[in-house]
């Protein structure tokens, strides 16, 4: 099968990693692409990047040109999945949701540990979205912008380790969940300084992913997530022959 992993802002090297994560968990036979968006931010840490994103991951999405399984969206917090499942018959999974729920069966209760503390309501209102807040103890801000990741990745490990403990310790969270798509693979580090399971998103998306490849399931389109209605769409930045002819 072949899996999407579309990173949600326009740093290369930050999909580059994000694709060898999940490409760390595939099984064989899975082939990971990872995408970068044509337009947008080189990095996501708002409201306004979070929806320029969504456009973007569409756009890049639906202008690849070779067939795929499933969808992975690879931004924590981050808006677009359901218009992706409104134009995608393949099952599309945001990491969010995917390391969320992961979580829910290793603990009774999950930290998020996520970048600048202005990311903390869109990932907490993600959540609630989702039905997946019950059992969030705390969503925790490391301070480290999304860039600094990789430009400064033993700090931002350190960072990240100590609200991980804080977390603990403090709010009594079981389950460490890394919020931010550009941590992937940073969970064994986390996981042997703070002593309790710590799920990568992008590694939890792929291995759903695949799941709902294999069972042969993906979104319903009865309602919700019906293709979008034939009308007139003034200015929709989209490959418009790769989506559907109504648009």
């Amino acid at each position: 099968m072949r899996i999407l992993v579309a990173n949600v802002n326009t740093t290369s090297s930050m999909t580059d990693s994000i694709a060898a994560s999940a490409r760390s968990v595939a099984a064989a036979g899975t082939e990971i692409v990872g995408i970068t968006p044509r337009f947008g931010a080189d990095s996501c840490e708002g409201n306004f990047e979070s929806y320029l994103a969504a456009i973007a991951v569409m756009d890049a999405v639906t202008s690849y040109p070779e067939p795929f399984d499933a969808v992975i969206e690879a931004g924590y917090g981050e808006h677009g999945r359901e218009g992706l499942q409104e134009l995608l018959d393949v099952p599309v999974v945001d990491i969010t949701e995917a390391a969320a729920s992961t979580a829910m069966f290793l603990g009774h209760k999950y930290s998020v540990v996520t970048t600048l503390d202005r990311t903390v309501p869109l990932i907490e209102d993600r959540l609630k979205l989702a039905g997946l807040d019950a059992r969030c103890a705390s969503v925790r801000a490391s301070g480290m912008a999304v860039l600094e990741l990789e430009e400064e990745p033993d700090r931002a490990v350190e960072a990240i380790i100590n609200q991980a403990m804080l977390a603990v310790t403090q709010d009594k969270a079981e389950v460490i969940v890394l919020g931010c798509g550009g941590m992937a693979g940073l969970d064994e580090q986390i996981r042997q300084r703070a002593g309790v399971p710590v799920v990568d998103g992008v590694a939890a998306a792929v291995t759903i992913a695949e799941s709902l490849v294999r069972m042969r399931l993906s979104t319903s389109k009865v309602r919700t997530f019906a293709a979008p209605r034939p009308k007139t769409v003034i200015g929709w930045p989209l490959n418009t022959l790769a989506v559907p002819a109504q648009l």
